[in-house]
């Protein structure tokens, strides 16, 4: 069996496991599920407040309520997808290393990363999922702008890219716990990096705005992961608007140095790995 169709194979069986898992806990899945879903529609609510008042966020930055519901869906897309499959296994890689049960999994004939990164889906994580895939296309649609099939796999590549952007950055600093044996504040810090990412990148502006934007889109890009998706689907790229395209080019630039650098972390960090018995 090839390679990739090996590891999918074993995607699959932690999906199922882990769907056996929510479903043998119904109440609780339940409960993530409404909690989720709640936080959703109460920030929804908020935006829908504030566009009340004002008929843009930020003046001349050019989102207006329906632009600024899309990016809110994108965001709902690329977030939901990260809390799906790593943010769990981010939050158990310390416990791995803690407990010893790491040394399980350097022994299995499979990619350490891969097993870590993958071995639980949080299926609640759906939910929000769900809402951001209705959102977008209902923005588009206010907006009288329809999604052609070019425009719908470049957003769906740009969303790719966000995922891989966050994994990287939270996999990065879930790797440090075998330095610091106990990182739950730099996964904090990460959540906190992340939120920068709610918001169109117009909004950094001036003297304390413009280093923010600069540093969460050049240094850590997490400004990135869901503007570039986000502008696609309310700004199509037209192929004489190079400083647009240069724009979109970024999002895969940014995502494959991001895992380049989260990989090459994760190999360092297995070296200085000491066994829980040793």
């Amino acid at each position: 069996m090839p390679r990739f169709a090996r590891l999918g194979a074993v995607f699959l069986t932690f999906a199922r496991n882990s769907l056996i898992r929510d479903m043998t806990f119904r109440a609780n899945f339940l409960i993530e599920l409404a909690s989720s879903l709640s936080w959703v529609f109460m920030n929804l609510g908020f935006y829908l407040l504030i566009f009340r008042y004002s008929p843009s966020i930020g003046a001349g930055t050019g989102w207006g309520k329906w632009e600024f519901f899309a990016f809110v869906g994108t965001g709902l897309i690329v977030n939901s997808l990260t809390g799906m499959f790593f943010m769990t296994n981010g939050d158990e890689f310390g416990e791995m290393i803690r407990t010893g049960t790491l040394d399980f999994a350097l022994l299995k004939p499979i990619d350490t990363q891969f097993l870590v990164s993958l071995q639980r889906v949080e299926w609640s994580s759906t939910g929000n999922l769900v809402v951001g895939l209705v959102l977008v296309p209902i923005s588009a649609a206010y907006l009288n702008a329809p999604i052609g099939l070019l425009q719908a796999a470049l957003y769906g590549m740009f969303v790719v890219c966000g995922v891989v952007i966050l994994y990287s950055l939270l996999f990065s600093f879930a790797a440090t716990s075998v330095w610091l044996g106990r990182n739950t504040s730099l996964l904090d810090f990460w959540f906190y990096i992340v939120s920068f990412s709610r918001y169109p990148m117009e909004i950094y502006q001036g003297r304390l705005g413009g280093p923010i934007r600069w540093f969460f889109s050049f240094v850590i890009p997490v400004l990135v992961a869901v503007n570039v998706p986000a502008r696609v689907l309310v700004r199509p790229l037209y192929p004489q608007a190079s400083g647009d395209w240069l724009f979109a080019l970024s999002a895969p630039i940014a995502a494959a140095a991001s895992f380049a650098a989260c990989r090459w972390i994760f190999i360092v960090a297995l070296r200085s790995y000491r066994s829980a018995s040793s």
